[in-house]
């Protein structure tokens, strides 16, 4: 009896797949995809319907164009990679189905929504496999932070932010020596009081801060892990600090020049300035993190390799 060469036997176990059997493959991806969109219809409709009347999750209209250019910025690795599905996919993939099951049951929609991007994550490592889904990764779970939070947790989150932007805002005011007292979210003034609603939660600023977070540490810190994390991490404290900021300036406004000047479009005019100032410290922490880093030089570092040559 002939044996063949081990060497052979491991080239055929482990055979390219032909350019037929890949367009195949990816085809039943693709169409897979469909049906799940198409089962997840009623439920991303209605997700996108949230984001365009929740000012909280307006953000969630550039989630997933994100997600695609974060796909394509990976086009030729993906050309490389090799197809080998992975049973492994099975896992995300019941529990996607189990979410969607238990949402419908319980009506919950978050679960639901959830189960939508679990259920797409197992297709892809299932039918894939492992290779193409460590492409794909940061992509696919980008797409979490376009899933709403149910209103139960908003408003478990939403009240002690709205206490905190007000104590600090009352501190901030009477450092001015402006004379204003706290009570729980109201700000009590000389002429006027400050309710702080859960719109001035800083919650929207916080949701969208944390998505702009993931994108700055996606492309300007490739590769370097803990700088992502900490820049991602950063982004909780950022937004709640510009939040409160922003409370205490209404406050100052509003014992200046009356209540009506910290309303309207100068309050509009107030959530933009704050988030700009919430990016511009986004982008310092950024460069503070390369020169602790030591990724680049300061001046005065470079100044000295100067003299010394």
């Amino acid at each position: 009896m002939t044996h063949a060469p081990q060497n052979e036997l491991l080239a055929s176990s482990d055979v390219e797949t032909s350019p037929i059997d890949r367009r195949t493959q990816v085809g039943t991806v693709c169409v897979l995809i469909v049906v799940l969109f198409g089962i997840y219809f009623p439920i991303l409709r209605e997700m996108v319907h949230h984001w365009s009347v929740v000012e909280d999750y307006q953000h969630g209209f550039l989630v997933v164009p994100l997600a695609l250019f974060f796909a394509y910025e990976r086009r030729w690795d993906l050309e490389d990679a090799r197809i080998h599905g992975s049973w492994l996919g099975l896992i995300p993939l019941v529990m996607g189905v189990a979410s969607l099951a238990i949402g419908r049951l319980g009506t919950e929609l978050m679960t639901m929504r959830l189960g939508f991007v679990l259920t797409l994550i197992g297709l892809v490592l299932l039918l894939l496999g492992r290779e193409i889904f460590r492409i794909l990764a940061f992509p696919l779970f980008f797409l979490f932070l376009m899933v709403p939070l149910p209103q139960s947790l908003v408003n478990t989150i939403a009240f002690p932010l709205q206490l905190v932007a007000a104590k600090f805002a009352v501190f901030s005011l009477q450092e001015l020596g402006i004379p204003a007292l706290v009570e729980g979210n109201i700000i009590h003034l000389a002429h006027t009081e400050l309710f702080v609603h859960e719109a001035c939660s800083g919650l929207r600023s916080l949701m969208a801060l944390v998505t702009l977070g993931v994108v700055f540490a996606h492309f300007f810190k490739p590769g370097v892990l803990w700088m992502q994390l900490v820049l991602v991490a950063s982004t909780i404290p950022i937004a709640i600090a510009v939040n409160a900021f922003r409370v205490a300036l209404t406050g100052f406004l509003a014992h200046h020049f009356g209540e009506e000047a910290a309303g309207g479009v100068i309050h509009d005019f107030q959530g933009i300035f704050t988030f700009a100032l919430a990016l511009a410290m986004l982008l310092a922490e950024g460069r503070l993190l390369d020169i602790l880093s030591g990724r680049i030089r300061t001046p005065d570092d470079a100044t000295t390799t100067t003299e010394l040559d």
